[in-house]
């Protein structure tokens, strides 16, 4: 069991947490804006966070989650937690092949924020709590594995993007 002040795998996920709604907070201000050159900066942010979130829910269904999964016995929330990643999975992919940014292409990224905060929100209230009262549970080590595969999938995102 770690205590609060100690880095853990649910800091690590609700750091990343809190850097993509800061994303999301960027760009709402960027839709309210009428330039014309924040049509290329919201295409660009839109990108930044489903990179993120892309990377976020593949180190949480690769490793957090099943670790979870084996020290608690309610497994009600990492199942609500998966059908969460599956409705952001298929708004990410709507963003990502959009051609047009215009009002629709704000709408989704909106909506994608919204699903993100209520997933963000059961996390934190719910799932955190039980993962760090869980006693099978080192989630020190945890996090080591999250940042080591968190950095591992942004670099080949990097990799991808300048190929």
């Amino acid at each position: 069991m770690t205590t609060r002040s100690t880095p853990d795998a649910c800091s690590l996920l609700d750091a990343d947490h809190r850097a993509v709604k800061k994303l999301f907070n960027e760009y709402d201000e960027l839709a309210g804006s009428k330039a014309k050159s924040s049509i290329q900066a919201r295409r660009d942010l839109a990108d930044r966070i489903c990179a993120e979130l892309t990377v976020h829910t593949q180190i949480e269904e690769e490793i957090f989650y099943p670790a979870v999964r084996a020290a608690i016995k309610e497994h009600d929330l990492l199942e609500e937690a998966t059908v969460e990643h599956a409705s952001a999975k298929d708004l990410i992919e709507q963003i990502q092949e959009a051609t047009d940014i215009d009002e629709t292409f704000d709408a989704k990224v909106k909506v994608l924020g919204e699903y993100i905060d209520h997933h963000v929100k059961e996390e934190r209230n719910e799932m955190f709590p039980k993962a760090r009262a869980a006693k099978k549970l080192d989630l020190v080590a945890l996090r080591e594995q999250l940042q080591a595969r968190k950095e591992e999938l942004m670099a080949e995102l990097e990799g991808a993007v300048l190929q």
